[in-house]
């Protein structure tokens, strides 16, 4: 795994690095919160592992700018703040585990572990669309549009998740009344191009395309 270190504290933050390379794993190390977003911002990363007091931006602030820009790295916190708020704030707040210090090295490798496969699971359910502008999530039936959920009604969310698994196919009207609507519907079949309505004007215009003879389709 490919992992960032973020601790003021040299005296734990070295022999961190060390024993998760020498457990064979690639581990960068930043100092403060502000450099820490960036990097975090900038690199490829399988998990961040965050002190809470940091200088600069603390922990709970640098995890919270990143989730609000859409990110979905696997986030560990390790801090000495034990109590249950605290803990809860910081799940709250999008990360995956809060690892209390002293730690040991073990205990950090599988929890590492566990969240990097529960965030890919998570990740395999999520459907990118509109050149990344847009993304639906199967398992919580939710979509975000650049990086903020937007709430859609049901019907809304069939409609959009028919046309995001099949991504860049184009379908009728006919196509899509039988997969949102179901076959036995025999009202107008406009209602397609109503809801259609309603998707671009909660999502944006270029989310769902339309062409004459073609029907309607997702980027």
């Amino acid at each position: 795994m490919r992992l960032l270190l973020v601790e003021d504290d040299p005296r734990i933050a070295l022999p961190t690095v060390r024993a998760l390379e020498e457990a064979g794993h690639e581990a960068a190390w930043e100092p403060d919160g502000v450099r820490g977003l960036a990097a975090a911002r900038a690199g490829a990363f399988d998990a961040l592992l965050l002190d809470v007091m940091l200088p600069g931006l603390g922990g709970f602030e640098l995890a919270r700018e990143l989730r609000a820009g859409g990110a979905e790295v696997p986030i560990v916190f390790l801090t000495a703040r034990s109590d249950l708020a605290d803990r809860v704030e910081g799940l709250d707040l999008g990360g995956d585990a809060y690892l209390v210090k002293p730690f040991e090295l073990p205990e950090l490798l599988a929890v590492l572990r566990a969240v990097v496969r529960r965030r890919a699971a998570m990740c395999s359910a999520r459907i990118e669309f509109a050149g990344g502008q847009g993304r639906l999530d199967t398992s919580g039936r939710q979509v975000w549009w650049q990086g903020e959920l937007t709430g859609l009604t049901a019907r809304e969310y069939a409609l959009l998740e028919a046309l995001t698994l099949s991504r860049e196919r184009w379908f009728t009207r006919e196509e899509l009344l039988t997969k949102v609507w179901g076959p036995e519907f025999s009202g107008d079949m406009r209602v397609v191009d109503v809801y259609v309505s309603y998707l671009r004007r909660k999502l944006a215009p270029e989310a769902v395309q339309s062409s004459r003879g073609l029907g309607y389709r997702v980027p």
